[in-house]
């Protein structure tokens, strides 16, 4: 295969996240993103490195045997989901295969462990409490849209407005607030140039509480507006309070950001209506949640997740109670969901989260939930831990999407805990870090796949893991930096 040939092949099986495998007549193998088993497709070659050839999907020239009618008139051109077309217990099969598969290869014939079926998410559409639009045109020089990324394109935008995965709350807000702006011809921020007002809007709502928290991001570029900011901003606030929901209104927000970078980033809120926070309630307990503070972004499914966590807890343990004079660390605790679903059967729960934002917010939502046994530290977990003076008795870990430093899990396993559940939302670095576990002296006891992403290629993974006393002390771990996303590759440096 050279680079540019344009033929079609098979897609044979698909490999996490989203490669799709694909052979061609002649027997050439080629990696394919955004495909499903059985699909015959066409695609350019542009990537030939080390001999794997990568290709960009032009066309499905015919459709899987597994595809369904899907009821999304945006699938395939927006960037969000890569299985609409697909049932939802197939989807489920094929995320579990794929990460049985990873845990397979690293586990080997080490240890005997449990694979359990994995878990569907409670709901499959309108499940996302979190939405990220952004300000464009669909075509160049067209009208101005409001919603996600066309795939495979840094410019184009798809006004989602029939996205099946999100509230349809927020699909009212999407379209109220694209007629506004049209209406007032107001300019999007261009990407290159860096130049115009509209950047993004954030939508968040609680599942349960139903509030609605609103937040436009725009640059600080006013001098080319042909009306006056304050009074657009009203105007603004105005078509979002008299549009009607099925949740409510708890704020509206307008963020300033002069970024170069296309990312969401707070460089100064003002609240044009209500509060810059709303509270969502889960496994009990109640969460106050700010624009841009972590949260799962499937509440349902997050209840799912720790529900399974608990339950592997609980059998490490044979009683929970058995942790009641316990100290338990929560490794890259978020805002501190874990530690505090831990602290009614601890004598301590302690967090670590680099994250300052979303440390603050643990400690303000312990307190909402007068909970005083947990607390929280700010930090990387490779530098605090050699700090904290209690040692611990359990450990829970749920890392970024990357995993665990090599050097952090070396400390961690010198604690030498005889039980600990790992939570990952990305099997590939679960297995890695596996691998180091196990040969430092820890054994697979369960597996639990629990979906929380519908549609999407990805998939959350809880494993318990138990302490052998015989262990060997050195691995060589590779790292496919190829792999590791841009954002955590720069976390993994300001680790190091």
């Amino acid at each position: 295969m050279k680079k540019g040939t344009r033929t079609q092949g098979i897609v044979d099986r698909i490999e996490f996240p989203n490669k799709g495998i694909v052979f061609t007549e002649d027997g050439e193998k080629v990696i394919v993103k955004n495909t499903i088993p059985g699909q015959k497709v066409e695609f350019i070659v542009n990537k030939v490195r080390r001999g794997k050839a990568e290709g960009r999907l032009m066309e499905v020239v015919e459709k899987s045997p597994l595809e369904e009618k899907c009821d999304c008139p945006h699938f395939g051109i927006c960037g969000g989901c890569v299985y609409k077309s697909l049932p939802y217990e197939k989807q489920l099969e094929l995320k579990e295969n794929q990460v049985k598969k990873l845990i397979e290869d690293a586990v080997k014939d080490k240890c005997e462990y449990e694979f359990l079926p994995a878990i569907a998410s409670p709901s499959t559409n309108e499940y996302r409490n979190k939405m990220e639009f952004t300000f464009g045109d669909e075509y160049l020089d067209g009208p101005l849209a409001l919603g996600m990324h066309k795939r495979g394109s840094f410019y184009d935008i798809v006004p989602v407005t029939e996205c099946k995965i999100m509230d349809g709350d927020f699909r009212t807000i999407l379209k109220e607030v694209t007629n506004y702006f049209r209406e007032k011809n107001i300019s999007f921020y261009h990407r290159m140039r860096h130049e115009g007002y509209l950047r993004h809007l954030l939508v968040r709502k609680a599942t349960k509480t139903g509030e609605i928290l609103v937040d436009l991001i725009t640059s600080t570029q006013v001098e080319n507006l042909q009306v006056n900011e304050d009074e657009l901003l009203e105007g603004f606030k105005n078509v979002l309070l008299n549009a009607k929901y099925t949740g409510k209104i708890k704020g509206i927000l307008h963020t300033k950001n002069d970024s170069l970078a296309d990312v969401v980033k707070d460089e100064g809120t003002d609240i044009l209506f209500g509060d810059n926070f709303f509270f969502e309630e889960i496994i009990g307990l109640k969460f106050k949640i700010s624009p841009f503070s972590f949260f799962q972004t499937n509440s349902l499914g997050a209840e799912v997740l720790y529900e399974t966590a608990r339950q592997f807890i609980r059998e490490s343990v044979e009683d929970e109670s058995a942790l009641n004079d316990k100290i338990v660390y929560d490794l890259y605790s978020g805002t501190g969901t874990i530690a505090q679903m831990m602290s009614p059967v601890a004598k301590k729960v302690v967090g670590v989260e680099i994250i300052e934002e979303a440390v603050e917010a643990a400690k303000d939502n312990a307190k909402l939930n007068n909970i005083d046994n947990c607390e929280f530290i700010a930090g990387d977990v490779l530098k605090v831990i050699d700090d904290i003076e209690e040692k611990p008795n359990y450990i829970v870990l749920d890392p970024p999407r990357d995993g665990i430093h090599p050097k952090a899990i070396g400390k961690i396993i010198d604690y030498g805990v005889e039980n600990m559940v790992y939570i990952s939302c990305k099997p590939t670095s679960l297995a890695r870090d596996l691998e180091i576990f196990l040969a430092r002296g820890y054994k697979l006891k369960k597996v639990r796949c629990v979906d929380m992403f519908p549609f999407t290629a990805n998939v959350e993974t809880v494993c318990l893991l138990s302490k052998l006393h015989e262990a060997k002390h050195h691995i060589n771990v590779k790292v496919d930096m190829d792999e590791l996303d841009l954002t955590s590759a720069e976390a993994w440096n300001h680790r190091a």
